[in-house]
């Protein structure tokens, strides 16, 4: 005879026998009984702990379940809901005297979230310590799509950003620096300074002392964008209209094991002094104007940096001592570059080296090598940079100068990758076959050579920094350096080492070719026609997908061939990498 339990005999030990009775029982007590009742008495079960203060899980997970399915539509369920979600992420909460405002509160923040009879959300508003609260009207409208998990998601974001460890006393004493800190970054923004760039956001990110400086609000940190690309600014103009993209870090906390001496104060005068660079002058870091204190200041990057440990090395010196993170991987910087793309296949082996093929207008194609090995050397190994720490407000300028100064190397670079990857091998023929060659940490080369010409030629780039690069074309028995001038000027306009290849190959191919050349022979299509038409053609054609093809004007067409730079048009536009058409739309020849 077979016992009873479950169908096919298996009998049901006590312990199951025991719950499935306890859960039958339940169910039957409680089968007329509201869902707010039962959730009422969960919560009541939720409150009562353990002999060791810990909450029951399995009672804390059933509560969670049936506040996610109930649907909120009042005042009590709205008021369970915030509680939850305050649990859930290690806060307080409680309700006024009126029961209109419910409270989330931390060590040093809280929020206001006032309600109506209704169960309706009327406001939601932040108060950071030492603050009157404001209002944050994407936590309003959040709560008010009853977008709970995005909410949710929200009130961490915001106790991560105050996630210092200590007491209150510490605490307070950090976040008030940082404060302060912020305070002396506003300073610096706005001391005086002479226009480079004819677009003035433009010319604040890649010129300002410590770039485009935004406040924080609704409980996010201030924001610093410190380099935009000229593909980052022509991708903004032909979707919103506006210059957008750019690479940002947040200015925040964090802690460490060591102490360090933090500012208590402003450390910049009222109005500020100034030194010979334009920098302010900065008050002492004393005992009397500053902490001891288990944190740092930190430029959270976003995105994530790669960058040559020789510059990793170079930001520590700038901050004393004070280092970034420790290096998970050491990486070849086009290989980090290619894993951190969003459109490269970061899977692809870089050991024996791979070859990019470039398509331009014109149906004009390039291939671009990088040889593994050369590419392996430790001066040009890097790491993907998170976080870089730091103590004082006088390290940020240095520091920004730094990032962007890698920015620009890792946008040339990043210029000769594209879809069409295959390992090094022959094949396919293009218009210009190139080789991307190693020097120092802020030099390369491109070893190339045109289809009717059997010698080869290098361009020597060198990128001082993100404002100065310079070219150096090197061909046998062939030496003009007011072409030199104007290959710098084409690479500082369009940071493309493609685009300023294509520009190499139109001027030199020219100077290479006979003086007479047969009706029957195939000259380059450019030769064929007025440069007004070639324009005309180009700007119709519009370029492949996932590619951006840019140039500068070159010089006056004639029967000889001018290597004089165009003039600045603009007279508040520089000779770097941003020009007069960052605030005219598209470049005056989009090749």
């Amino acid at each position: 005879m077979e016992s009873e339990g479950e169908p096919g005999g298996v009998p049901l030990d006590p312990v199951n026998m025991k719950t499935k009775t306890l859960l039958c029982d339940l169910k039957s007590k409680y089968a007329d009984k509201s869902w707010n009742e039962t959730v009422q008495l969960v919560r009541r079960c939720v409150e009562k702990t353990k002999g060791d203060g810990r909450v029951c899980e399995p009672v804390a997970k059933c509560l969670q379940k049936i506040n996610e399915a109930l649907n909120v539509s009042s005042l009590t369920s709205m008021v369970s809901r915030l509680e939850m979600i305050a649990k859930q992420r290690g806060l307080g909460s409680h309700m006024s005297p009126t029961e209109t405002v419910c409270y989330l509160t931390a060590d040093l923040f809280y929020l206001e979230v006032v309600l109506l009879p209704a169960g309706n959300v009327e406001d939601v508003r932040v108060a950071h310590h030492g603050d009157a609260p404001v209002s944050s009207p994407s936590l309003l409208q959040l709560l008010r799509l009853k977008k709970f998990q995005e909410f949710s998601l929200k009130l961490d974001d915001l106790a991560s950003f105050y996630n210092i460890p200590g007491d209150s006393d510490v605490k307070i004493k950090i976040y008030a620096s940082l404060r302060h800190l912020e305070t002396d970054l506003f300073k610096i923004s706005h001391l005086p300074r002479s226009l480079r760039e004819s677009d003035l956001h433009v010319d604040l990110i890649m010129n300002g002392r410590i770039g485009n400086v935004q406040p924080g609000k609704e409980g996010s940190p201030m924001t610093v964008e410190y380099y935009i690309s000229p593909l980052d600014v022509l991708m903004g103009l032909s979707n919103t209209g506006e210059v957008g993209g750019g690479q940002m870090a947040l200015v925040t906390l964090r802690s460490s094991d060591a102490s360090h001496r933090l500012q208590r104060e402003s450390l910049i005068s009222c109005p500020p002094q100034v030194d010979s660079f334009g920098f302010p002058v900065f008050q002492p870091l004393t005992e009397s104007c500053s902490d001891l204190l288990p944190a740092t200041f930190l430029l959270k990057l976003q995105p994530p940096l790669p960058m040559l440990m020789s510059f990793v090395e170079k930001m520590g010196s700038i901050t004393d001592g004070v280092i970034a993170e420790k290096a998970q991987q050491v990486e070849p910087l086009p290989q980090l570059l290619m894993k951190t793309s969003r459109t490269l296949n970061s899977k692809t082996s870089w050991t024996e080296g791979l070859q990019f093929v470039v398509p331009l207008l014109a149906s004009e194609c390039h291939s671009y090598v990088f040889p593994g090995a050369e590419w392996g050397r430790e001066s040009w190994k890097g790491a993907l940079i998170h976080t870089v720490p730091f103590t004082h407000p006088g390290h940020v300028p240095a520091l920004l100068d730094l990032l962007r100064h890698q920015s620009a190397i890792n946008v040339l670079l990043a210029s000769c990758f594209s879809n069409h990857s295959r390992h090094i091998g022959a094949g396919l023929l293009y218009d210009l076959r190139c080789e991307i060659l190693p020097e120092t940490d802020h030099c390369l080369s491109v070893t190339f050579s045109f289809d009717d010409n059997d010698h080869l030629a290098v361009l020597q780039v060198t990128v001082v920094d993100s404002h100065q690069m310079s070219c150096r074309l090197l061909m046998p028995g062939f030496v003009d350096h007011k072409l030199d001038d104007y290959i710098s000027r084409v690479l500082r306009r369009c940071m493309s080492i493609p685009i300023t290849m294509r520009a190499i190959r139109r001027k030199v191919t020219p100077l290479a070719a006979p003086a007479a050349v047969p009706e029957s022979s195939a000259a380059p299509e450019i030769s064929s026609v007025p440069r007004e038409a070639a324009e005309d053609a180009s700007l119709a054609s519009p370029p492949p997908p996932g590619y951006y093809l840019m140039s500068v004007s070159g010089p006056v067409a004639d029967n000889t061939v001018n290597t004089e730079a165009v003039a600045n048009r603009s007279p508040c536009a520089s000779l770097g990498v941003y020009s007069h058409w960052a605030t005219g739309g598209l470049p005056a020849e989009l090749l």
